[in-house]
This record gives C-alpha cells, sequence and structure tokens, in this order.
C-alpha cells in the first residue's frame, strides 16, 4: 500500500452536491475541516484511496477509470452522519478540481493520472484541460489552478471554434481549420436562468473577496455552473471553474498565485453570464464544448523550436513547434509528471508520432510528412494508430514558410496578435501564443530584461523598429532561458533572428523561445553546423564562441552610456500612465472585498486618486473608479432605520465596469507601445 497517495480529481457537481447536504453548524465548520483534513495521511489501496478522519470516520474515494470522482458514490464515509457528513465534504472538497468538459479521445492524449493535474498546454503554457491543474500554467504553471476555457470566443461575435493557426487567418494569410460562425441565436430560457444563478453566485463572492469566498461559497459557484452546465453554456462553467481554482490558489497562498489572473477570471465570469442574464444573443457568450481529435488529412510540416515545460505541479516535458508549407502553426507534445529533470530528458525522447523514429531536438531541425494526420483544436497533432510519419529534410530559418516568418513588420504581427478583446483571457491566450519572428539588434540589459531594437534584414541599427524588451520565458535554473538572455546582453549591436511569443501583459515586450544568426550579417551568432542555424532558448546553451567579437558588434553612438539613456531609452506608456490607481482598487475588491474598498472610499483614497486620473485625462476611468468607490459604501436602511444587507448586484456591476474599462485600456496603450518610434 502506498501511504502517500495524492488525492483523486472530483467533478464540480459531486463536491457542490456534498456541501450542499450539510447542515448549517456543520457548513461554520467546513474550512478547518478542509485544512485537517487534507493534512492526514492517504493510503491508496489498489485505485482507491483511503483516508483516516477518526476512530469511526474513515473515508474512502474511488475514482471512476479516468481517475475522477464523477458520482457521489464514489466517495464514501464510515461515520454516523454519511453521508451528510463533515469528513466526506471536507476531503471532496480538498480533491483537485475535476474539468467536467470532454477529453481528448485517448488514443492521443490519455487523461493525467488520479490526484495529478493536466499536463501544461502544448505551448508550454499552465494546464487548461481534462483534469484540475491544481498551478496553471503558467505556465500554460502556477498553483493558481487556471482552468480551460474551449468554448471562449471573441465577445465580437466569433465563435472561437479556430484553431490556433486560424486565430489571426485575415491578418497572416494563414487559413484557419474551421471557419464556421454560428448565427446569433436568442439564449432560452434555461440558459438565461442559468446565467442569472451563476451572477448571484459570483457576485457574492466578489463582495465577499478572498478571505470569505471559503468552501461554502465556492460551493455555491460550482452548483451554478452544473446548472449552466446542463443548460448548454460551456463558457460559463469553464470560467467559473477558473475562478474557484483561482479563489483555491489565492487561499491557499501558492507561491504561482497571480492576483491578476484571478481578477481576470472574475471579470470575464460576470461579463459573460451579466450578457446572457440579459438575453445578449452572441453565439461566442455560449461557447462550444471542445472536440477532441479530428482527422486532417495528410499534412508536411517543418520543425521552428522546442520548448521546455516545467509545472509547478510536477509535471515536464517539451513542446516541438511545427510550421506547415502554408504558415500554419502545429505542436507536438511530449509533458508527464516528473518536473525539471523530465523537461531535460524529454528533449531527446522520441517522437511519438506513427513510426517516425526521430527525436524532438530532431524533428525542431527537420521535418515530418504525416498521413492521416489528427489535429485537436489548439493544434496538437495525434499519434492514433491510422497515424503515420515519415521524417524529410527540414529547413533553415531563411528559407519557404519559415523564412516568412520574419518577413511581416514586428508591429504588424504583434497588432494581429493582440487583437483580441482584452476582456477575456481565454479569448485572447489563444490569439496571443501563436509564436512571432523578427530581426532585433541587441542594445543591452536593463534591469530583469533585455533591450533590442527591432530592425528588418539589412536595415541600419536605429532603423524605426520598437524597442523591444526580450524577457526569459521561464527563470527555472535547469533551464538555460536566464543564462542565454545574459549571453546575448553582453554584445551591444548583435544582430539574432528570434521566434518568441508576445507578452500582452507589458509595453513592447516579447518573451524569446529560439534564436538564430541574420544572414549576410557579421554581427551576428555563429551557431556550430550540428544546430543547423538555431538555438533553442530553453535547451541550447550559447557560448562565448558562438557571439562574434565584441569589436564587430558595435552599440550604436546615440544609444547613450547605458540602455536606459540616449535614443534607445525605455518609454513605457503603461508604466507612466496612472491606471495603476485603477488596478490598485480592481484588485482590492477581489482580495479584500467590498468592505476593504469601502474603507479606502472612506479614507478619502478614491476622490485623490479620481483627481489624478483626470489630470491625465483618463475621465472615464476616475469616474468608475468613484463609482465603485461610492457603491460599496452604500447601504440602504429599511423602513425602522436599520441598515440593510447591502446589495451585491450594484456592486458587482460598479466594479465589472471599472475591471473591463481597465482592461481594454491597458490593452490599447500596450498595442500603442508597439508603434515605431523615431
Amino acid at each position: 500500500m502506498n501511504t502517500s497517495a495524492t488525492l483523486p480529481s472530483a467533478a464540480p457537481h459531486v463536491v457542490a452536491a456534498a456541501v450542499d447536504g450539510l447542515t448549517s453548524r456543520l457548513r461554520k465548520k467546513l474550512d478547518a475541516a478542509v485544512d485537517q483534513y487534507a493534512a492526514l495521511d492517504r493510503v491508496a489501496d489498489g485505485a482507491d484511496v483511503v483516508v483516516t478522519c477518526g476512530e469511526d470516520a474513515v473515508v474512502t474515494l474511488s475514482p471512476g477509470p479516468s481517475g475522477v470522482i464523477a458520482e457521489e458514490g464514489q466517495a464514501r464515509c464510515s461515520c454516523l452522519l454519511a453521508p451528510r457528513c463533515l469528513h466526506r465534504a471536507a476531503l471532496l472538497t480538498a480533491c483537485p478540481l475535476a474539468d467536467t468538459l470532454p477529453l481528448d479521445d485517448g488514443t492521443d492524449t490519455p487523461p493525467s493520472p488520479p490526484g495529478q493535474p493536466a499536463p501544461p498546454s502544448t505551448d508550454g503554457r499552465p494546464a487548461q484541460a481534462a483534469t484540475d491543474p491544481g498551478r496553471r500554467p503558467d505556465t500554460d504553471q502556477t498553483g493558481a489552478e487556471p482552468g480551460p476555457d474551449p468554448g471562449a470566443g471573441q465577445a465580437g461575435g466569433e465563435s472561437g471554434l479556430g484553431a490556433r493557426s486560424g486565430q489571426a487567418g485575415a491578418a497572416s494569410g494563414a487559413g484557419s481549420r474551421e471557419a464556421v460562425v454560428p448565427a446569433a441565436v436568442m439564449p432560452g430560457a434555461a440558459q438565461v436562468a442559468a446565467a442569472v444563478g451563476l451572477w448571484r453566485a459570483a457576485a457574492a463572492v466578489l463582495s465577499a473577496g478572498v478571505p470569505g469566498a471559503g468552501a461554502v461559497p465556492q460551493a455555491e459557484l460550482l452548483r451554478a455552473a452544473h446548472t449552466a452546465r446542463l443548460a448548454g453554456l460551456p463558457r460559463a462553467e469553464a470560467a467559473t471553474l477558473r475562478v474557484v481554482r483561482g479563489l483555491r490558489a489565492a487561499r491557499a497562498r501558492y507561491d504561482s498565485h497571480r492576483l491578476a489572473d484571478l481578477v481576470s477570471a472574475l471579470r470575464e465570469l460576470l461579463l459573460t453570464v451579466g450578457r446572457l442574464a440579459a438575453s445578449d444573443p452572441d453565439p461566442a457568450l455560449v461557447g462550444t464544448v471542445r472536440r477532441g481529435y479530428r482527422p486532417n488529412g495528410g499534412l508536411k510540416v517543418y520543425g521552428v523550436f522546442r520548448e521546455p515545460v516545467i509545472s509547478s505541479t510536477g509535471y515536464g516535458g517539451v513542446v516541438t513547434h511545427l510550421v506547415t508549407e502554408d504558415g500554419r502553426w502545429f505542436s507536438v507534445a511530449d509533458v508527464k509528471p516528473g518536473g525539471s529533470a523530465r523537461a531535460r530528458g524529454a528533449a531527446t525522447a522520441t517522437v511519438a508520432i506513427g513510426a517516425a523514429m526521430m527525436s524532438h531536438a530532431q524533428l525542431a531541425r527537420g521535418g515530418l510528412l504525416i498521413a492521416g494526420a489528427t489535429v485537436s483544436p489548439d493544434g496538437r497533432l495525434g499519434a492514433g494508430k491510422g497515424v503515420r510519419a515519415t521524417p524529410v529534410a527540414g529547413l533553415a530559418w531563411t528559407d519557404g514558410p519559415l523564412g516568412a516568418l520574419f518577413t511581416r513588420p514586428l508591429s504588424e504581427a504583434v497588432g494581429a496578435r493582440l487583437s483580441a478583446g482584452a476582456w477575456s483571457e481565454e479569448e485572447s491566450a489563444e490569439q496571443v501564443r501563436e509564436p512571432v519572428g523578427c530581426d532585433l539588434v541587441i542594445v543591452g540589459a536593463a534591469g530583469d530584461h533585455i533591450l533590442a531594437r527591432a530592425a528588418a534584414a539589412g536595415a541600419v541599427v536605429g532603423g524605426e523598429g520598437p524597442v523591444v524588451r526580450l524577457v526569459p520565458a521561464n527563470r527555472h535554473p535547469d533551464l538555460a532561458y536566464v543564462e542565454n538572455l545574459r549571453r546575448l546582453a553582453s554584445r551591444p549591436g548583435l544582430r539574432v533572428r528570434v521566434v518568441a511569443r508576445v507578452e500582452p501583459g507589458r509595453a513592447a515586450t516579447l518573451v524569446p523561445l529560439a534564436v538564430g544568426p541574420v544572414a549576410g550579417e557579421e554581427a551576428t551568432l555563429r551557431l556550430p553546423p550540428e544546430w543547423q542555424g538555431r538555438a533553442d532558448l530553453g535547451y541550447d546553451r550559447l557560448q562565448g564562441s558562438h557571439l562574434p567579437p565584441a569589436d564587430v558588434c558595435l552599440p550604436p553612438a546615440d544609444a547613450g552610456p547605458s540602455p536606459g539613456q540616449g535614443a534607445y531609452a525605455e518609454v513605457d506608456p503603461l508604466d507612466g500612465a496612472p491606471l495603476w490607481r485603477v488596478r490598485r482598487l480592481v484588485e482590492l475588491a477581489v482580495s479584500g472585498g467590498r468592505r476593504a474598498v469601502a474603507e479606502s472610499a472612506r479614507g478619502g483614497d478614491a476622490r485623490g486618486q479620481a483627481a489624478s486620473l483626470r489630470r491625465a485625462g483618463f475621465r472615464t476611468a476616475a469616474d468608475l473608479a468613484v463609482a465603485l468607490a461610492d457603491e460599496a459604501d452604500r447601504r440602504e436602511r429599511d423602513v425602522f432605520g436599520r441598515l440593510a444587507e447591502a446589495d451585491p448586484d450594484g456592486y458587482a456591476r460598479a466594479w465589472l465596469a471599472a475591471a473591463t474599462h481597465l482592461a481594454a485600456t491597458e490593452r490599447a496603450l500596450v498595442r500603442t507601445s508597439w508603434q515605431a518610434t523615431p
């Protein structure tokens, strides 16, 4: 028997039903019981997990074949109050939260083991599928347990059915895998009722804040999410699960938890269900259930780079990113439990597609001709029985579709990535994650990042490209990202070809994933022949011999004595704007609840901050911040003059207005930062 077994994942409706069955007296003890029983020894008896909570209280968790407790009868307690007992409800609440949406077909991606989170997504971000991430998250690697939003579509009316490769199809010329845009249909009565119930539960959680959003309010959210599932609202359900996972991570104080992620998830949930409750016919609000792998016929793909994945939940592996001849992005992932050790080993592991005997290292610099290909909606290539793959020669970064990645102006490519609605984190994430290619001139290190100037091949240093910040994709000491960026920063004037992702939350910031030399340039990288003209920044370690002599890489004369001076001085419209005042108020509402915002308003902070915002020209932001503070401190009195319960509905609307305006304004400032500067 294993005495250190992990708790299996539990379906949301099972957790909600267990909490609903408690008496009011037991509900008051639930939060303390969760902490107490979750710390007890767990014994694995075959597929069952047994926890002894007391002399006459033994809880047995019996997950199904998928490793998830999907039925109430799969959690049993031996005490006299069972099944309406505190032991059973507390342990179910302590279990990782399973995603109730359909899994991908098992021939390509098996479900996660019992008690383990789903592996991170194929681009190295935190897990967003199958079972509870316990993190993301990221990746795609945070303990915040972000959940998936398979049905997230564009708030403006697009269905969100397209895969990653087609998100920016109109702008990039890449064809989408699915171009179906459903017609607008008024939500039914059951859907409207489910949305109203979710709004009430979410508004109550917002009023309480993280300190007051314990197991019982979370169960109310889960119960409302199950109702939304039955009513056919997959997007609302997925958004609710992300909120609950974020609340759990915040209350448990996971190191990787980010308050901004929880704010974003709660904002999207309230916006989605609020519009549904108002009978908004936008089909994107309903969403779509995530489908499994689908046939895609024949494909010819070329490797671009490898990306290591290390999740804070113990998963590790590698994702190899590929491009087709018509410019679409796909990926092959090998992510399993094992952490950083497995991420290192998977770099040279065999690719599991058909009978192609090549490693991820070889595929990243080679290619595959695939017959009977199967593809998931997010661009993962499947490895089913009918898939046949034959290795083919790879392409240099100057040839064919790989060379085309670097021909588009950087500001234009980034604009396409940032064109999705900023108020929907999941909606924009798929689009933003598609890599971009560009040529950069290194300026030097500046704080925790590197400054570089974007320039087209053959352009003079100091051209019209924007000043770009380069930040490491992962600071784990077992990965080479930080060391490699430090090496690049040591050669101001170095010209490099970079494949990177856009960082949507920071002004003019890229996350470089692979680099290569710029053809025809002397002041560029000199990589060994076996690297075939590219270096995966997470795996390949740059050495001094890979850099040109220092006297070749002359920094521009107008760069100033340091990267923060002269023509390359950093100008950050986001950090320079007083929007941090609104951001602090919006985040305070989530982290502290309505009472914390009201106390801030009584202290006069809201009025003073609003004045600063108006002087800077952010009048709408100032008005919304004042409205939020006033609503937080609003208390009605009954006919006898007694203070009545505060209305969570009006407060939630005021917070949602401020949070949505803030997200849209910050996204606009980030887009502005990518415009070329003289």
